[in-house]
């Protein structure tokens, strides 16, 4: 059985999260990894037994058939545009890049190299969107109408990297969470998005960059989205899923407030440090934390077709029919993400048609593109129209 020689770029705390099913993986062999962090480094080379390097190209020349790419967000182009073009297969975190020229640049190199690019982790590839997804597609309940999707989170008041609150550079919530919700609502509704309207908001000076958002998207046969999000620290929709959080851990309501104060005892030029210290290869992040007893979410979904309405949560679906109501339970989850790590080795070992590609990829940034634009025009935005535009320019 072929395992895939996968090398990872960047060490920090997306590659944490993702690290329990990378491990576990059958067909996954951790094979070296690249990071500036000299602790990190030498944390992985004493874990794997693999070899770790201080530079990209020196990662791309060694013995691996694949890179997962966890860095920040502006380096997602560049870094995988070499990959790519070394000959790697990429398996990148979402957003797939912080403009959707990018995100074109990106795809074109994964076709000129015969390899996959695929974008995740993100909920879209969570156990009760992709089993909702089924239901949906078996057409039991007639066509989709109406989507609502809202998180309220702290996301704003969590440790940043000064990139992180530069809206330029793909900071605030729009490229980072907003890439979520569009792409559960793109995989649920199954049709490619028509338009997005939109207002974004920026809303406490200190943290300065778009915290919230409200958003309306169409789709190709008339179906519809209202997507809401704020990371302002206040309402908490964990409520409205049994308080499990974002990553399938139980919370305490009681711990209200906690991230906002924490924050507030933080000097500003320490802030990043912070967040580093929740990091691979730093001191009190941990690697073997027990596997989450419910499914990663990202705040309340409701699905609304001509037959019925499907409710997602951490543990299931809920269908409201016309007369009966029935809760359909998904076992828990053995590792958090093994989903997309599943999709990257299958479809990189050709087995199958990977959904979350980069032609995916593109469209759900292009949807965010086309929210911030419509945010600041207040018009009404085509996400295609900006691929198109962008692939024109290219072509001139």
């Amino acid at each position: 059985m072929k395992a895939l020689r996968i090398g990872i770029v960047g060490l920090g705390r997306g590659f944490m999260l993702t690290l329990p099913a990378l491990r576990a993986h059958p067909r996954v062999e951790i094979a070296a990894a690249f990071d500036l962090r000299a602790s990190p480094r030498a944390q992985f080379t004493r874990e794997f037994g693999a070899k770790s390097y201080e530079s990209l190209e020196g990662l791309l020349a060694a013995d691996i058939d694949a890179v997962y790419i966890a860095t920040p967000h502006e380096l997602h182009a560049t870094q995988a545009i070499a990959a790519l073009g070394a000959g790697k297969h990429v398996l990148v975190e979402k957003p797939m890049a912080i403009s959707v020229a990018e995100c074109v640049a990106m795809e074109a190199a994964a076709r000129r190299a015969g390899k996959l690019l695929l974008v995740g982790p993100s909920h879209g590839f969570d156990a009760p969107v992709r089993r909702a997804a089924e239901l949906i597609a078996s057409g039991g309940f007639g066509a989709v109408r109406q989507l609502t999707a809202m998180n309220f989170t702290d996301f704003m008041y969590r440790p940043r990297r000064p990139e992180e609150l530069d809206s330029a550079r793909g900071g605030g919530v729009v490229y980072s969470q907003a890439a979520h919700q569009i792409d559960v609502a793109r995989r649920l509704v199954g049709r490619d998005v028509t338009f997005v309207r939109a207002v974004a908001g920026n809303w406490d000076s200190s943290r300065p960059s778009e915290g919230a958002y409200a958003a309306m998207m169409g789709f190709e046969g008339g179906a519809v989205a209202s997507l809401t999000y704020s990371g302002y620290a206040h309402y908490d929709s964990d409520e409205l899923v049994n308080w499990i959080s974002e990553l399938g851990r139980e919370k305490d309501p009681e711990q209200y407030g906690d991230t906002r104060r924490a924050l507030r005892n933080l000097e500003p030029a320490t802030e990043s440090a912070a967040k580093i210290r929740r990091a691979y290869g730093e001191d009190g992040a941990s690697t073997s934390e027990p596997p989450a007893p419910y499914h990663e979410h990202f705040g309340f979904v409701l699905v609304s077709c001509e037959r019925a309405d499907l409710k997602l949560s951490p543990q299931g679906i809920t269908l409201y029919g016309d007369e009966h109501r029935e809760f359909l339970a998904i076992d828990p989850p053995s590792l958090p993400r093994v989903e997309v790590i599943d999709e990257f080795v299958e479809g990189a070992l050709g087995l199958v048609q990977p959904i979350h590609d980069g032609r995916w990829g593109v469209k759900t940034v292009a949807c965010c593109a086309a929210l911030l634009e419509s945010s600041r025009t207040g018009s009404e935005i085509a996400p295609t129209a900006m691929i198109i535009d962008t692939l024109e320019a290219v072509s001139v």
